[in-house]
């Protein structure tokens, strides 16, 4: 299971030192994620140790919205303030969304 968590944690590293190496304008955890996929890819079969470790994981990831949760009910008066601007970004985001997605699934089907 800590295998699994090392190999998680390289490929974050790799992806922030990616990042750091070319200042890029991409997270680089993002990176990180990208180069995780293409080693899953090139490997051509399950990784044992991933498999372990992120099956364990999601067993808790329901915690790492408490956070969240928490910053929003400490910040309630801003959003009650700003909540016309808060329900317009969240439209036109899930707007633009499913527009590329849509976009991307019309692309890949030619």
């Amino acid at each position: 299971m800590i295998g699994g968590l090392i190999k998680l944690l390289a490929f974050q590293v790799a992806g922030e030192a990616f990042v750091f190496a070319l200042s890029l304008p991409i997270p680089g955890a993002v990176v990180g994620m990208a180069l995780l996929f293409f080693y899953l890819v090139i490997r051509g079969r399950e990784d044992a140790e991933l498999d372990t470790f992120t099956a364990a994981f999601l067993k808790h990831l329901s915690l790492l919205f408490i956070p969240a949760a928490v910053g929003i009910v400490a910040h309630l008066d801003r959003i009650v303030d700003e909540w016309l601007a808060i329900a317009i970004a969240l439209v036109v985001a899930t707007a633009a969304a499913i527009a590329a997605t849509a976009a991307t699934v019309k692309f890949l089907k030619r």
